[in-house]
């Protein structure tokens, strides 16, 4: 899921690091940017911040170019920065991020933390909005032996907490 890797451009530009701790604005655990007078609210901030988001080795950071600089901002988010907004329902359901990609479900890689949907992809942990929630439950199935997800004939069950090492 790294998102990092700078056009020649950019690669002149001069970087400027804003570490978390100094961020004036960051991620709620529903995937709602914020900042000292409350949630943001204009559509076209919000989906530019979330494009923005970019991962190294450091974590998670927010970038944009103005001028000949390229300000880098390490944010503060609850949970995790990366959030599945929409389930496309053609199969292989599709599962589209806050950050403009799209991934392809794998249900061995479901998993549920606090009575919360997640996805696996790489090293990263994304949740599902309430209206991704929406859009999957149809393929969803709660059992007596737990949550499964039923794509077609086939059936995988969500463990609980994530199976990551």
């Amino acid at each position: 899921m790294e998102k990092n890797a700078p056009s020649t451009q950019d690669a002149r530009l001069t970087e400027v690091v804003i570490p978390k701790e100094n961020a004036v604005f960051w991620m709620d655990g529903r995937g709602r940017w914020q900042n000292r007078h409350g949630r943001f609210e204009h559509k076209r901030i919000i989906d530019h911040f979330n494009r923005s988001i970019r991962r190294d080795k450091d974590g998670y950071f927010v970038t944009q170019v103005r001028g000949d600089v390229i300000e880098k901002v390490y944010f503060p988010y609850e949970d995790t920065p990366l959030f599945i907004v929409q389930v496309s329902p053609e199969i292989p359901l599709r599962l589209d991020l806050n950050t403009g990609e799209t991934i392809l479900l794998d249900p061995a890689a479901l998993f549920v933390d606090s009575d919360q949907l997640y996805h696996n992809s790489g090293d990263a942990r994304i949740k599902f909005t309430d209206r991704a929630l929406l859009a999957i439950s149809p393929y969803l199935e709660d059992k007596a032996d737990g949550l499964s997800i039923c794509i077609g004939d086939q059936t995988w069950p969500i463990p609980d907490r994530c199976p990551c090492p």
